[in-house]
């Protein structure tokens, strides 16, 4: 478990009605919120708890800093804590950072990879109204929740910091984005060389060899491209900070990048990770659309600006033409003043419209036009059916697949089963989230898991999955309890695959066979029951047939046997009923020893004789 802060880069921007409006948003998706709970506010309701936290805030008048915390508590993939456990976790957490007392709205989020709750806290006390802000927090956020693992099983994290705040958020940008940073590529390219650096000759050497150059910047060093884009030396590696390279080589010496002839040496360029396939292909896709969005946005902001300035100016044109026409007309002081005082309201009127119908248009065009990720432009492909945009996704070096309880299959016929899965959500991962009923199931490419409500439904659904998608030849893996419900969901629903594994093979089969006799047993009685019930519609004298059940159980009185297809039926007597049990041929011969009327006791689906009555 990874407990983060989210600070707000600016204080003025943040709105803890705007956080809870985001993490309360479910985007159309099933699977995106699946838990959620207000703690310490007078309603459970978030519109009203917003309301409550916002006044509460409001009180406070002295405090400078953001007065929201938001925290999100994110789970190793696969990692699914129970609600009682999740709202314990949050509990723990927030009492360890001084903010047990405080308002808090949570929200579980369950759409992407990594389960991850969200927490926003009210910082200001909602009694004494003074601000907490705790020290120090990352270190005792990496001490809560190294405990809170022992606790309570959850997979351990290392907590323990070894990265520095901006390569940290470096390395979170390549991940989320997709694409290579300027500092990780540095890293990857040249790090070594620049570590085994004898001077600062050397050093710019190495650094010119890759298109980059070494310059001071503040109280600093900074490492830029021939584009500008910049990154500070420390933050590369701590051995590069200016204090130590001043320490092993002297006085810094500049050394101006001499101009870089065309493709005559490495250099930096905005490309995807590294990745198991090629991407080049989409990443040109994705660059083009990118930059066809920003020429076309330009262009439509003009326009937009143009058609408002365009309206303003047609408005006030014909203010005054009225106030022209008010002037010349006839009339007294009084009159004319208030012919103006309307014309006025008039204008004010019509340009409150033309704001507002110009800021419908803006937000329209900003999210219209809004820029993509790397990564978020393959999922939406991916999503509108590219198989390519999918497989990049799954080829990802981050992407490792579904672990623990999963469902895979290799070889056999594929086979349409007609099951009715509706797409929900694709991860940064490409793994592909089902709903069905109840249930949702994950699919990665190479296995599949119900990762919410494995019901019968759902194994049910994430085996039929398999087959139309991989093959009839299952692989299950996971716990006993996971395999043993598998094998018996594919063998009640009569399911044509067979298990990889020989001892699941086994079971399913005698399940099977066992199920089969079932079902010829459940037959014969049906045949048998409707036949009775056919007559007893012809107004023949016959009782009421139906199956027997296991709340039937009790002293019954013995009517008799038959015997349909092979069959041995039992028919019981209960006031105005025949209940008709299927039975073996040990039992059914014991029962032709008894007279009718005879007195019989059945417990479960079985029958035990309680002799002859009166």
């Amino acid at each position: 478990m990874i407990a983060k802060h989210v600070p707000m880069k600016s204080v003025k921007k943040s709105d803890f009605a705007s956080l809870v409006n985001y993490l309360a948003d479910d985007q159309e998706k099933n699977e995106r919120i699946v838990y959620s709970s207000v703690t310490n506010c007078e309603s459970i309701n978030l519109n009203a708890a917003v309301i409550e936290v916002t006044a509460i805030q409001g009180m406070n008048t002295r405090a400078e800093s953001d007065k929201t915390y938001h925290l999100i508590l994110s789970f190793r993939a696969g990692e699914r804590p129970n609600d009682s456990v999740l709202e314990t976790l949050e509990s723990k957490v927030c009492e360890g950072l001084g903010y047990g007392e405080h308002q808090r709205v949570s929200v579980a989020h369950d759409d992407t990879d990594n389960f991850h709750l969200h927490i926003a806290i009210n910082k200001i006390h909602p009694t004494r109204l003074t601000i907490h802000s705790p020290y120090n927090d990352h270190k005792t956020l990496g001490k809560l929740c190294a405990a809170l693992e022992l606790t309570y099983g959850l997979e351990p994290d290392n907590h323990q910091a070894v990265r520095v705040g901006s390569e940290n958020r470096t390395l979170d940008m390549e991940h989320h984005a997709g694409v290579e940073s300027l500092l990780g590529w540095i890293q990857r390219e040249c790090l070594q060389q620049l570590l085994t650096a004898s001077s600062w000759a050397e050093l710019h050497r190495v650094l010119q060899e890759h298109g980059l150059e070494l310059k001071e910047r503040g109280n600093g060093l900074v490492i830029s491209d021939q584009d500008g884009l910049m990154v500070k030396a420390s933050s590369v590696a701590r051995e590069l900070s200016k204090g130590k390279l001043v320490d092993r080589f002297g006085a810094f010496k500049f050394q101006p990048r001499p101009v870089r002839a065309e493709g005559s040496a490495k250099h930096y360029e905005a490309r995807p990770v590294r990745s198991r396939m090629d991407t080049t292909v989409l990443f040109g896709r994705y660059k083009n659309e990118q930059q066809g969005i920003r020429a076309n946005r330009s262009q439509e902001w003009k326009d937009a600006r143009a058609k408002r300035d365009r309206l303003i100016a047609d408005v006030k044109r014909k203010a005054t033409l009225k106030r022209a026409t008010t002037q010349l007309a006839g009339g007294s002081r009084s009159e004319k003043k208030l012919l103006y005082a309307m014309t006025s309201q008039s204008v004010k009127g019509e340009l409150n419209k033309i704001k507002e119908q110009y800021h419908r248009e803006r937000e329209r065009l900003i999210k219209q036009t809004q820029p993509l990720q790397w990564v978020d432009w393959l999922r939406r492909e991916a999503s509108q059916g590219d198989k390519d945009a999918l497989e990049a996704l799954r080829a990802r070096v981050v992407a490792h697949g579904l672990q623990g309880n999963t469902v895979s299959a290799r070889g056999g016929e594929l086979k349409r089963t007609g099951v009715k899965a509706d797409q929900d959500g694709l991860t940064k991962k490409g793994t592909l989230i089902y709903c069905v009923g109840a249930s949702a199931v994950r699919d990665d490419g190479d296995r599949l898991k119900v990762s919410r409500g494995a019901t019968r439904e759902g194994l049910e659904a994430a085996l039929r999955l398999a087959m139309e998608r991989y093959g009839t030849n299952i692989t299950v893996n996971g716990t006993a309890d996971f395999k043993a419900q598998v094998v018996e969901v594919a063998a009640t629903v009569n399911l044509q695959l067979t298990f990889a594994d020989s001892a699941l093979e086994r079971q399913r089969r005698a399940l099977m066979a066992t199920a089969s006799a079932t079902r010829q047993e459940s037959k014969a009685a049906d045949q048998y029951i409707q036949e009775r019930e056919q007559k007893r519609l012809n107004k023949f004298d016959i009782l009421i047939h139906r199956r027997y059940n296991d709340s039937d159980a009790g002293v019954l009185v013995f009517a008799g046997t038959r015997r349909i297809n092979d069959q041995s039926l039992a028919l019981l007597q209960r006031d105005r009923e025949i209940l008709v049990m299927p039975v073996d041929d040990k039992t059914a011969k014991r029962l032709s020893r008894l007279s009718i009327d005879s007195l019989v006791t059945c417990a479960g689906m079985g029958i035990k004789l309680k002799g002859r009555s009166r």
